[in-house]
């Protein structure tokens, strides 16, 4: 039993136009002729994924498509007389069937060549020092991929020599086929959709048109830049197949953990030690930042675990406006041996803290 264009694509019934176009060059990509030379069968089913897509994607006749066309072996309407659509036609014919039904075995259009399908995307990570990422950087990645190939520039063809006019097809990708009252299109079986044929192969990439190997990019990371962002460099992923487009290439960052700041978004947290005398009577103490140091009055009576907030001496905004916010966390310091002075300090401290005291009912 023939299956579905949902089926064979495998998406839902409701599928959205993005997901459908997803899926599609998913498996486009997989099934390629020029990924796979010579295998047989993934060349049908590559044709059975174009096929399916072309119908799928053309909302007219999707619709018609979802309102005639046969589910689980059923006829389509028209009693006795009527014929199967999945069984009478194959899912590359369906796109064309409506729209030359009546055309009295030609189409006016033409047929549509086979789209092209775009290059896939690919991923790289770059680890940045903390001090790096607020500041920007420019860092070189190796990326390992298919890409153009360097002796026939990408064509396929040996040099000094180029692709041909498909003679099966005349360059159109597709090839009608008359079928009674209905004139069909498929895609041309010599070509495989491309409207062109190579004669001459290149000797290294063997017609494929792309080699794999290891190419170097420079990537501007940008001031104030966080785990995980990820840098698109459109058209810096492996070429499309068929004259599709190429696809992108995302650098995703990896930052180094800070000893001195914790990252709150934009914001900088700083723990900035006290001592006990400083957080009662306050005083102005010296804070580090990301440009230097400068000075911060502590207010009197302040607790520790206070946050002091100092406006733009955080990180860097990567997407421009500015900066974060500094934000210094007071932390008590506790000498860990003071000094007799110290001590006998403390003891007369500990001796008035004793005092009764009043209660507030």
């Amino acid at each position: 039993m023939a299956k579905s264009p949902y089926e064979i694509l495998g998406v839902p019934k409701n599928v959205s136009d993005a997901d459908l176009k997803k899926a599609y060059r998913k498996l486009a990509r997989k099934y390629h002729p020029d990924k796979n030379p010579g295998d047989s069968d993934a060349e049908e089913r590559f044709k059975e994924v174009q096929g399916a897509y072309d119908l799928l994607s053309d909302p007219d006749k999707r619709r018609q498509f979802d309102t005639f066309g046969a589910t689980n072996g059923r006829t389509a309407p028209g009693g006795p007389g009527g014929f199967n659509f999945q069984s009478d036609f194959n899912v590359t014919d369906l796109g064309d069937l409506f729209g030359g039904i009546f055309s009295s075995g030609s189409r006016s259009g033409g047929a549509r060549a086979q789209q092209g399908v775009r290059g896939g995307d690919i991923e790289a990570t770059v680890s940045l020092s903390f001090e790096d990422a607020l500041r920007g950087a420019e860092v070189k990645i190796p990326i390992e991929g298919e890409f153009p190939c360097r002796t026939c520039s990408g064509s396929g063809a040996k040099p000094g020599t180029a692709p041909k006019v498909c003679p099966e097809c005349h360059g159109r990708g597709v090839i009608a086929q008359s079928q009674g009252l209905f004139a069909l299109s498929t895609t041309c079986p010599r070509c495989h959709g491309a409207g062109t044929i190579i004669e001459e192969p290149c000797p290294t990439c063997r017609g494929a048109g792309r080699e794999r190997r290891t190419k170097r990019y420079t990537v501007k990371i940008p001031a104030g830049a966080k785990d995980g962002m990820r840098i698109r460099l459109k058209g810096k992923g492996e070429p499309g197949f068929g004259g599709g487009p190429p696809g992108d290439l995302y650098v995703v960052t990896r930052v180094e953990r800070s000893s001195l700041y914790e990252r709150r978004g934009d914001d900088l947290v700083v723990d900035v030690p006290v001592t006990y005398t400083e957080a009662v009577l306050g005083a102005t103490v010296e804070v580090p930042t990301p440009e230097g140091p400068i000075s911060l009055k502590v207010p009197a009576g302040s607790e520790p675990g206070k946050l002091l907030r100092i406006r733009g001496r955080g990180a860097p905004k990567p997407k421009g406006g500015g900066h974060g916010d500094l934000l210094a966390r007071l932390k008590l310091a506790v000498p860990k041996k003071p000094t007799k002075a110290e001590r006998e300090l403390v003891e007369q401290l500990a001796k008035v803290e004793k005092n009764p005291r009043e209660v507030v009912g």
